[in-house]
């Protein structure tokens, strides 16, 4: 008695499965600076460093830093900004918009 092969539906199944773990791992090398990296540089947050406690809403150009072209709010990975004032910065820029000293989205 000898052992049968795999079939070829099989083999190409499991050669296909190899091959999508290599592009995927491709992918995210691409995505994230390659298998050299960069060599990024830490984000701080804007308010601890200047050591600013509360986040006003009527600071428009403060807040503006922190709006996409878009008018969308940017978010922690992007602006380095700690949980703590990204919460306030979300309402400030929330209330801003709500008197009308921002917009809600740009054409």
């Amino acid at each position: 008695m000898t052992t049968n092969p795999k079939p070829a539906d099989e083999q190409r199944q499991t050669e296909a499965r190899g091959e999508a773990r290599v592009e995927r791992a491709e992918r995210s090398e691409r995505r994230y600076g390659g298998r050299r990296g960069r060599n990024k540089r830490r984000k701080v947050c804007y308010f601890t460093v200047n050591k600013i406690p509360y986040v006003d809403y009527k600071d428009v150009d403060t807040l503006k830093k922190f709006i996409s072209e878009r008018g969308k709010i940017l978010p922690r990975r992007v602006t380095g900004t700690s949980a703590r004032y990204q919460r306030m910065l979300t309402t400030a820029i929330k209330r801003a918009r709500q008197m009308a000293l921002l917009p809600y989205v740009t054409d």
